[in-house]
């Protein structure tokens, strides 16, 4: 599991940047580059990092699921994601 400190900082910059997005994309098309640097960091999408909604780790992570590689499989197998099955040939 990872800590909750960590899971609560990238809530807040998901949220930094829904907020300043707008925001972003007319001074990109302004070309006002200056003003872009004066965003708050944690604004850009780019530092924007995906975790597993159920541990939050942040590396396996599968999109199609928003899970980590190994819920993943531990759900799978348990039966709990509809469509998925185990490959065998």
């Amino acid at each position: 599991m990872a800590k909750e400190s960590m899971k609560a900082r990238e809530v807040k910059r998901k949220m930094l940047n829904e907020k300043y997005s707008a925001k972003r994309e007319e001074l990109k098309k302004a070309g006002e580059y200056i003003a872009l640097q004066k965003l708050p960091r944690n604004a850009s999408p780019v530092r924007l990092h995906n975790r597993c909604k159920i541990t939050g780790r942040p590396r396996g992570y599968m999109r199609d699921f928003g899970l980590s590689r190994i819920n993943f499989r531990e759900m799978a197998s348990a039966g709990l994601i509809p469509g998925v099955k185990k490959a065998s040939w």
